[in-house]
C-alpha cells in the first residue's frame, strides 16, 4: 500500500492580540474577521511565534504551527533556512491601530543577542515589565498599508528639527536646542534626543505644556493638529516631542515602508500587513505608560537622518506580482492581484493571506484548498511549487 502523501496546504487559524490601541472595527471591517464581543483586535499574527503560534490543521488533528515545523524542520522550512535560524524566521501580520502604539526602537542582531544574554544571566524575568529584551533577535519591519495608515520613521534631517524647535520656542529647553544647533551631528542628536527623553519632574511639566499651548495656538497645521491628537491619548507625555524629531508619513493603501533595526518609529493610526523577523523586542522612547529604559534605548539607535522622500519602498513587477526588495534575509514580501493560474515556485515554508475575495490554491499532486478573504494559509517548502487563482489581492510572507 503506497504511502499517503503529504499536504501541501495548511489553512491556518490565528491568535488575534487584543491590545488596548487596536480598533475594534478595522479589521473584521475590513478582512471579515468576527468580533462578536467588540474586543480590540489589535494584531493578527500569522506565524509560529510562541507568544501567539498559529494552528493548522494536519491529518484531521489541530495543532500548533511550530510543533508541525519541528517534526521536520529541513523539509519544511529547508535544510539551509533550518540551519540558519532553527525556526519560522518572521512574523506576519495585520495591524490595526486605532490609537498610537509607542514610540520605539529594535535592537540589531548583535544587540539582542548580547542583551537577551545578559538578562537571562540576571535572572529577569522572560515577562518582567523592565524587560528589554524577550529573544535573541533582531526585528526589522515592512509595513504595507491597507487603508490610510499614518507612523512616525527615521529622525528628520537636522536643520528640520532645529527649526522646529526654534519655532515652538520652550524656554526651558533654549540651551538643549543651542547646542545641537551649535552642533548639528550624529553625537549632537543623540544628546539632543536623549537628554529630551529624560526630563523629569517640573522641568518636564514646562516643556509639555509648552508644546501645547503652541499646538493649541497652532492647531491648523497638520504637525501639531497631531500632537494635539497624540495629548488626549498620552497625555503629559514625554513622546509628545518626537514629531518635531521624526518623519511623519502617511502611506497611502499600497504604499510600503521599511523599518530598519535601530530606527525609532511608531504607528500612529491605520490599518496594514506587517512582516518581520520573528522577534518581540522593544526599546521603548515615549507614547506610552509602559518602562522606558533611555541608557539602553540610546544605545542600541542610530543618530542618522532618513531623508522623508527615501522612505517610501517602491516594489518590483515579475513573476506575475509586485516583490519588494527587503534588506535582510529573514523575510521576503510579495503582492499579487488578479491572477489566474499563476505558478509560484516555493524555496522556503510561506503564508498567503486573502485581502479581497476567495484565493484558490492547487497542487500538481491533485490538492486543492480556497481560502476566503481575510484567511490564511501555510505552505511549506517542500510543496516546492504551486498555481494561484484570485480576483483580488494576494500577500505573500516567504523568506
Amino acid at each position: 500500500m503506497s504511502q499517503a502523501l503529504p499536504s501541501n496546504f495548511f489553512p491556518m487559524e490565528n491568535v488575534i492580540q487584543d491590545y488596548i490601541w487596536g480598533s475594534r472595527t478595522a479589521i473584521s471591517e475590513l478582512l471579515g474577521v468576527k468580533n462578536p464581543d467588540n474586543q480590540h483586535q489589535a494584531e493578527i499574527w500569522m506565524g509560529a511565534h510562541p507568544n501567539g503560534c498559529s494552528k493548522i490543521k494536519n491529518n484531521n488533528e489541530t495543532q500548533l504551527l511550530s510543533d508541525f515545523i519541528n517534526q521536520n524542520k529541513s523539509m519544511i522550512l529547508t535544510a539551509e533556512t533550518s540551519a540558519k535560524y532553527g525556526e519560522l524566521p518572521y512574523l506576519f501580520k495585520v495591524l490595526a491601530a486605532g490609537e498610537a502604539l509607542s514610540v520605539q526602537v529594535h535592537p540589531s542582531k548583535e544587540q539582542a543577542v548580547a542583551g537577551f544574554a545578559k538578562e537571562e544571566a540576571a535572572g529577569l524575568a522572560r515577562n518582567a515589565a523592565n524587560r528589554n529584551y524577550k529573544d535573541p533577535n533582531h526585528k526589522p519591519e515592512l509595513v504595507y498599508a491597507l487603508t490610510p495608515y499614518q507612523a512616525m520613521n527615521g529622525f528628520r534631517v537636522f536643520d528640520q528639527t532645529i527649526a522646529l524647535f526654534q519655532k515652538i520656542n520652550v524656554s526651558v529647553l533654549d540651551d538643549l536646542v543651542c547646542a545641537f544647533a551649535a552642533a548639528p551631528t550624529s553625537s549632537g542628536l543623540e544628546t539632543f534626543f536623549s537628554s529630551i527623553l529624560s526630563l523629569q519632574g517640573e522641568t518636564k511639566e514646562r516643556a509639555v505644556k509648552a508644546l501645547i499651548e503652541y499646538a493649541n495656538a497652532n492647531k491648523q497645521d497638520p504637525l501639531f493638529a497631531l500632537i494635539l491628537e497624540l495629548a488626549k491619548q498620552h497625555p503629559g507625555d514625554i513622546g509628545l516631542f518626537t514629531p518635531l524629531m521624526l518623519n511623519v508619513i502617511t502611506l497611502q493603501p499600497g504604499e510600503a515602508m521599511f523599518l530598519y533595526a535601530c530606527t525609532p518609529h511608531a504607528y500612529l493610526k491605520g490599518t496594514g500587513l506587517e512582516i518581520m523577523a520573528n522577534s518581540d523586542n522593544v526599546l521603548r522612547a515615549g507614547l506610552t505608560p509602559k518602562y522606558m529604559d533611555v541608557k539602553e534605548l540610546v544605545a542600541c539607535t542610530k543618530f542618522e537622518a532618513i531623508p522623508f522622500e527615501t522612505l517610501q519602498f517602491k516594489p518590483e513587477e515579475k513573476q506575475g506580482g509586485l516583490y519588494y526588495a527587503i534588506p535582510v534575509d529573514d523575510f521576503k514580501f510579495a503582492l499579487f492581484e488578479s491572477v489566474n493560474d499563476l505558478t509560484i515556485e516555493t524555496q522556503s515554508a510561506e503564508i498567503l493571506i486573502a485581502l479581497d475575495t476567495d484565493v484558490t490554491l492547487t497542487h500538481s499532486q491533485g490538492e486543492s484548498v480556497t481560502i476566503s478573504k481575510g484567511q490564511s494559509v501555510f505552505i511549506p517548502a517542500y510543496a516546492k511549487q504551486y498555481q494561484l487563482t484570485s480576483k483580488g489581492r494576494v500577500a505573500r510572507a516567504f523568506n
